[in-house]
């Protein structure tokens, strides 16, 4: 088999996955000539609010998937992939305020606003080296990376599993939030951070740097489906699909369960982090609110409308919700909550499968 044949046949496969990839691409080649060259007066121009929005369902689809992978495929019901978000948006945030120096509402070159108002002399070691992009960029990836390490090899070894397990992820996510609320953490409180100026050098309130962000984005989240993709395909992939269906018996055939259980653990959380550093500067804030257990519930919510075990779906999932969510806050503002468990209920009942189990599925003779 060619390679180009063994392409189409991933693709036949993979309908889904080949769908929201073109997708993907389409959002890529027209939003930017559809809000940089087509004047406001057309119709066809994409405004700068549907530009932030598109940048900010792409970013929920990508936590999306991260919370499908180890739900969906390992059977971990996180209920606080929210904090993992969160601390890559604060990872970005950090790199942001410093980048606003001298033009903030003090002046202060060196210090951000909310440390010169509570009155700190110097700036926290832990704030040194996010003047830099790159650092920053380790971080939202370090970060969340080291605090689902620490958590899951703690959870996984002893073996805590089911709701249990969902618990923890939730009290965690809670004791992020009630930490970051904390004016002595070096955070913003519970103003956070906010009026950011530029990335690197480039206004964040320009429409061309909006664009970037969103291709970037659009990018980072085709990247990201296919690395869980290639987790789910290979070897590592049919282990963990084992383990959530089967775990005592996956252990007793020799595979070292808590292992696989935490490197994709870790892994889906840097997916998470990635997602909320890139969320930060498309929408301009980052607060403790963004560690609420309610989020966290949220994401499960999409997964589950798009289709949880389906990758695709979940971003799917991500993306219908959350325009439901700006339609109905819009226009009936007190409904949304009903709304939004109304869909909950109904997905459960008639789609267990989610919106994606509507799709018919290739045949075995057509993925030959």
């Amino acid at each position: 088999m060619t390679p180009a044949s063994s392409w189409r046949v991933v693709l036949d496969q993979d309908r889904g996955g080949a769908a929201l990839l073109a997708l993907l691409a389409a959002v890529v080649v027209a939003v930017p000539v559809l809000n940089l060259a087509v004047p406001p007066s057309s119709p066809l121009h994409v405004s700068t609010y549907v530009l932030t929005l598109l940048s900010k369902y792409l970013c929920y689809a990508m936590l999306a998937l991260a919370v499908d992978l180890i739900w969906g495929f390992c059977g971990i019901l996180s209920l606080g992939h929210a904090a993992f978000f969160a601390l890559g948006g604060y990872a970005m945030g950090m790199y942001l305020m410093r980048q606003i120096g001298t033009r903030g509402v003090y002046g202060d070159p060196v210090l951000p606003d909310f440390m010169v108002f509570l009155n700190w002399k110097e700036l926290p070691w832990f704030w040194l080296g996010f003047d830099h992009l790159w650092f920053a960029v380790g971080m939202m990836v370090l970060v969340p990376a080291s605090v689902a390490f620490v958590f899951g090899w703690l959870a996984f070894r002893s073996r805590v599993t089911g709701v249990y397990l969902s618990i923890m992820t939730q009290a965690l996510t809670y004791a992020l939030m009630l930490a970051f609320f904390r004016n002595d953490m070096g955070f913003g409180g519970n103003n956070g951070f906010t009026d950011f100026k530029d990335i690197l050098g480039f206004d964040v309130q320009q429409d061309a740097t909006r664009v970037v962000l969103l291709v970037i984005t659009a990018v980072v989240l085709g990247a990201s489906y296919w690395a869980c993709r290639a987790i789910v395909g290979s070897r590592a992939g049919r282990v963990i699909r084992a383990i959530r269906d089967a775990e005592s018996r996956t252990r007793f055939l020799g595979y070292r369960v808590e292992s696989y259980k935490l490197w994709v653990f870790v892994f889906s959380a840097v997916v998470a982090g990635v997602a909320g550093a890139l969320y930060v500067p498309q929408v301009g804030i980052i607060n403790p609110g963004e560690f609420e257990p309610i989020n966290s519930i949220e994401v499960v919510i999409w997964v589950a409308v798009g289709g949880r075990g389906t990758l695709y779906g979940a971003a799917a999932g991500a993306v219908l919700v959350n325009y439901l969510k700006t339609f109905f806050t819009g226009a009936f503002p007190e409904v949304w909550l009903y709304a939004l468990g109304t869909i909950f209920v109904l997905v459960t009942i008639f789609l267990p499968r989610g919106v994606m189990g509507l799709m018919p599925t290739p045949t075995r003779a057509s993925a030959r």
